[in-house]
């Protein structure tokens, strides 16, 4: 699958619920599995494969790869903290950003079995990244307005050369 970036409209939309947890889904789940590790990221949300459906993947390493459907956060710790992110969408561009160091997420794994998980440091930071492009929601989104700007020109200059 090819990763949709920055400008495409897809990623600035709110993904819709996905209804069909039939084959298309499965099959979704796992092309968007196969393109998250030949880019060697940490997550990927459909929107970023151009698929408007509230579906992600995340692979944190050395451990199984996790599969969210329609997920919904049900908690957040009140303790934040600010990690360097980038995203697979916006290649080359990575700016700190202040997130809940902890959650508690609802969803589907993908073959319609819901579950409720707790996740904390580097895998709630990624389920949160990936919760945010369900929301037509991107990292440099969560900057400051002078941050946003700066990264905005880098990123133009990036694809003016």
């Amino acid at each position: 699958m090819n990763i949709v970036t920055l400008g495409t409209e897809v990623l600035r939309r709110k993904a819709e619920e996905v209804t069909d947890f039939g084959a298309g889904t499965v099959k979704l789940a796992a092309d968007m599995l196969e393109t998250l590790r030949g880019a060697k990221g940490l997550g990927l949300a459909a929107p970023q494969v151009g698929v408007s459906r509230r579906l992600f993947i995340v692979t944190i390493p050395d451990e199984p790869p996790l599969v969210f459907v329609n997920p919904e956060v049900l908690e957040l710790s009140p303790e934040t903290g600010k990690y360097e992110e980038g995203c697979l969408s916006l290649p080359g561009i990575y700016a700190d950003v202040t997130r809940p160091l902890a959650l508690r997420v609802r969803a589907w794994d993908g073959r319609e079995k819901p579950f409720t998980m707790d996740a904390e440091g580097l895998l709630a930071r990624v389920i949160l990244h990936e919760m945010d492009h369900l929301d037509g929601i991107m990292f440099i989104d969560r900057l400051t307005e002078l941050k946003r700007k700066r990264i905005m020109k880098v990123w133009e200059d990036k694809f003016r050369a």
